[in-house]
């Protein structure tokens, strides 16, 4: 058995698991993790559990420590660094002319290594970029490359119920939504209706379609006598 802790490192982001150790954690402490960019600081949101060694894909992270209010303070000094570095990226971007949209950033917890997330049409030659950057902060600098989806997430918005938008608020990751979903809640097939600030379908059009369905075949037909 294998014991493991999931910790989310963003508001509605993506649930990781690592290995706490010997640590006795709680849902909602902060904590140290070793991850491939660093350390990062993250919060507990599955408390520590066993699982069969054998269901794990790959072997997992640390969980280094508990974090110390230094840590929290590192945290927000380095978030407040990370303008001072978009700013200097996005000055790079328009000199290169580079087809990119800089979106965000962000440091690890020890300020060595920065990682830059854009979004683009089509594939990015970033490297003159990355050396330039490397050059002006003096950190390690990674570009990532985000889609539509993953965009608005970051940037987060509102959608036309008037809520922030369900990928900011509250899911961790993307469901897979097709227009059909539309079709069988007999909803208008306008994509200007059905369509998010991404510019892809609505992922709300999947809460209840398995209601919909379940209710279709139950329900008599249009015009059928009962």
């Amino acid at each position: 058995m294998a014991n493991i802790v999931g910790v989310r490192f963003k508001r509605a982001g993506k649930v990781y698991y690592f290995d706490p150790g010997e640590l006795e954690l709680a849902v909602g402490e902060s904590v140290i993790t070793r991850t491939s960019r660093g350390l990062e600081l993250g919060r507990v949101v599955i408390a520590p559990a066993q699982v069969a060694a054998g269901e794990l894909s790959e072997p997992l992270g640390p969980v280094v420590r508990k974090a110390e209010p230094e840590d929290i303070e590192r945290a927000r000094e380095l978030e407040m660094k990370t303008g001072e570095a978009l700013s200097v990226c996005g000055a790079l971007v328009k000199e290169l002319q580079l087809p990119m949209k800089l979106l965000t950033a962000e440091y690890n917890i020890e300020g060595n290594r920065i990682t830059f997330l854009f979004s683009a049409e089509d594939r990015v030659d970033f490297r003159e970029l990355v050396r330039r950057l490397i050059s002006r902060l003096r950190v390690r600098v990674e570009l990532r490359q985000v889609g539509l989806r993953d965009e608005a997430k970051l940037m987060g918005g509102f959608g036309r119920c008037g809520r922030p938008l369900c990928c900011a608020s509250f899911l961790t990751e993307f469901a897979p939504v097709s227009i059909r979903m539309a079709k069988e809640q007999e909803l208008p097939l306008n994509p200007m209706k059905i369509s998010g600030c991404c510019g892809r379908l609505m992922c709300c059009l999947g809460y209840e379609i398995d209601q919909y369905k379940e209710l279709k075949g139950l329900l008599p037909k249009v015009g059928q006598r009962v």
